[in-house]
C-alpha cells in the first residue's frame, strides 16, 4: 500500500494510573493463563482500551524472525491465542487483528512457523503484515531525539496489545512491550543509529503507547534477543502501564529499572512508572519467580554506562 506522506499526525500522550497494577501467573497452560492473568485486571483492561478512544484492537507480538518460539526468541501463538479468547469471550472488541511487520523475515512464515495462521483462522480474525500497510507520518510530542515517525496506519488507528517475549537485549538491555512497537516503524534500521536508541524508543512510545502489555515468559530467551537460548519460566506478565509491566518484566530476569534507560525515560514523559515500589504486583511475586538472566557482554557494559 501506498505512504501517506501529505500528512503528519499530533498525538498527546496522558500520564497513567499512579499505582499501576501489574499481574505475573504461572500456569501449565499458556491460553487459560493468559487469559486468568487479563481476568484478573479485567476492570483496568477495559479502562485502558476505551480511554484509547479506538475501536480496532491490534495484537502487537515479536517476530524479529520466523524462529519457532520454543527457541525463546519470538512470542508464543498461544499467549496469542489467550489474549483473542478474552477479548472475544467478554466482548472487549469487535474488530480484532494480529499484525506484525518483521524486520529480519518475512512475516507470514514467521505467523506459520509459530502457529498465529492457525489462531487467526480459529477466531476468525485479521492477521496482517505490517511492514506493507499504509503509512503515516506522525509528529513526536516533547520529543527526546524523534521529531517525526512514519508508523503503520493500522497500528497508529488501534488500541495496541503489546506482546513480547520475556528477554534481553544486546543494545537496549530489555526488548519488551515498549520496543516492540518498532516492528510498526517504516524504517526499523534508522531507530538503532547512532547513541539515542534508548531516547527513540521512548520518544515512539509516545505516538504508539501500548494499551495493555502482555509479556510472554512461557519459554523466555536468554543472552540476547536473538540468541536462541531458551528458558522454561511458564508465566504470563500482563497490565495496562507498559512501563510498569517492562520494569517488572526486566526485574523477573534480574535486571533492574534503573539500567534500562528507555524505561526512564519513558517515566519522564509521563508514559507510566518504572519504580517498583510504586506497582501492585498481583498473582506471584517478582521473588518467587525471578531468575538471573545471562546477559550479553554488550548489554551488561551499556547497562553500566547507563
Amino acid at each position: 500500500m501506498g505512504s501517506n506522506l501529505g500528512m503528519t499526525y499530533d498525538i498527546f500522550p496522558k500520564r497513567g494510573p499512579k499505582m499501576p497494577n501489574v499481574v505475573i501467573l504461572k500456569g501449565e497452560n499458556p491460553i487459560e493463563t493468559t487469559v486468568n492473568a487479563l481476568t484478573m485486571i479485567e476492570a483496568d483492561v477495559d479502562s485502558a482500551l476505551a480511554q484509547s478512544g479506538k475501536k480496532p484492537v491490534l495484537i502487537k507480538p515479536n517476530y524479529i524472525n520466523s524462529k519457532h518460539p520454543s527457541t525463546g526468541i519470538t512470542t508464543d501463538s498461544r499467549v496469542i491465542e489467550g489474549i483473542v479468547k478474552f477479548l472475544t469471550k467478554r466482548g472487549k472488541a469487535s474488530d480484532i487483528i494480529i499484525g506484525e511487520g518483521s524486520g529480519l523475515s518475512d512475516t507470514f512464515q514467521a505467523f506459520k512457523v509459530a502457529g498465529v495462521d492457525e489462531v487467526a483462522r480459529r477466531w476468525n480474525v485479521r492477521l496482517i503484515d505490517l511492514n506493507k500497510d499504509e503509512f503515516v507520518k506522525v509528529r513526536v510530542p516533547d520529543p527526546l531525539n524523534l521529531k517525526k515517525v512514519r508508523v503503520a496506519k493500522t497500528a497508529f488507528d488501534s488500541a495496541i496489545i503489546s506482546v513480547p517475549k520475556l528477554k534481553p537485549h544486546r543494545a537496549a538491555v530489555t526488548t519488551l512491550s515498549l520496543k516492540n512497537m518498532m516492528g510498526a516503524l517504516a524504517s526499523k534500521g534508522s531507530m538503532h543509529m547512532g547513541t539515542s536508541l534508548s531516547a527513540n524508543i521512548a520518544d515512539l512510545a509516545s505516538v504508539l503507547k501500548p494499551s495493555v502489555a502482555v509479556v510472554d515468559g512461557v519459554i523466555a530467551g536468554e543472552g540476547h534477543e536473538t540468541s536462541s537460548n531458551p528458558v522454561e519460566m511458564g508465566i504470563v506478565i500482563a497490565g495496562t502501564d507498559p512501563v510498569a509491566v517492562d520494569a517488572v518484566g526486566g526485574a523477573v530476569m534480574g535486571i533492574s529499572p534503573a539500567e534500562v534507560k528507555h524505561l526512564l525515560l519513558a517515566e519522564k514523559k509521563g508514559l507510566g512508572t518504572c519504580n517498583l515500589d510504586e506497582i501492585t504486583v498481583l498473582g506471584e511475586p517478582i521473588e518467587r519467580v525471578k531468575r538471573k538472566f545471562r546477559r550479553s557482554l554488550q548489554s551488561r557494559v551499556l547497562a553500566h554506562l547507563g
